[in-house]
């Protein structure tokens, strides 16, 4: 199964990136170490890196990397491209021999596949703001083999489309057509499970992050708000729907 596995934050710091999660958004980061689990007794599930010299040439801002996990990176590469992908940069060998390939999908949003092996464990829900979520929603259904679930029609905001990793299988996230609006870019967003919603958007802001909008509430009832933290990447904050 094609899944999300690790979450890298690539950041102009490290280490006060990581500060401000441990604090904002409760993630358990050991002392001297650079990844972090959702907690003590729980699997790692990323890292805080330093942003790529080639990637702020290009003008990527701090930014989190998705890396889903596939059995072949090179094989998936090659994939990926012939949809309409772009790679930027070659394969890479990490720390524990994991392959890793940055890519930037057919409509503009970045992500990595890995040799990695998939986790059980995830983030609350993952979003793919996007210029046009049905073709978006048929790329990855190709590229991975996920599932579309529930449309939402936003009106004059498109359409949401769920997804999971597989047919059947439980959302856990969604497409919609966000980056048409001028202020969105292309990009996927990551929410972050956080138990008080107003709380944590406090915390977001006294530790130099930005919460600009109001939070809104989903189809199943949970609480959502998008911030930025102190070195501009985005993410997502997701409190639960009561009971």
């Amino acid at each position: 199964m094609h899944t999300f596995c690790w979450y890298e934050l690539r950041t102009t710091d490290p280490a006060a990136a990581r500060a401000f999660y441990v604090d904002a958004v409760g993630l358990v980061v050991a002392a001297g170490d650079a990844r972090w689990r959702l907690r003590s007794d729980g699997p790692e599930l990323g890292e805080f890196a330093t942003l790529p010299a080639q990637a702020a040439a290009r003008g990527a801002p701090a930014h989190w990397l998705g890396h889903v996990a596939v059995a072949d990176v090179p094989a998936a590469v090659q994939r990926f491209v012939a949809l309409g992908a772009s790679p930027l940069g070659p394969v890479q060998t990490r720390p524990g021999g994991h392959l890793v390939a940055a890519l930037r999908d057919p409509l503009g949003a970045v992500l990595a596949v890995t040799s990695r092996p998939a986790t059980p464990a995830k983030l609350a829900w993952c979003d793919l703001h996007t210029r046009d979520s049905a073709p978006a929603a048929a790329i990855y259904a190709s590229m991975f083999g996920w599932a579309s679930g529930p449309s939402h029609d936003l009106g004059p905001l498109g359409t949401y489309r769920e997804f999971a990793w597989q047919p059947g299988g439980p959302g856990v996230g969604g497409m919609s057509d966000a980056a048409r609006r001028p202020e969105v870019h292309t990009h996927w967003l990551y929410h972050f499970a956080v138990a008080d919603l107003d709380a944590a958007l406090e915390r977001v802001r006294s530790g130099g992050g930005r919460a600009p909008g109001e939070p809104m509430r989903t189809p199943d009832g949970a609480r959502v708000a998008a911030c930025e933290d102190p070195q501009g990447a985005a993410f997502a904050l997701h409190e639960a729907a009561p009971g």
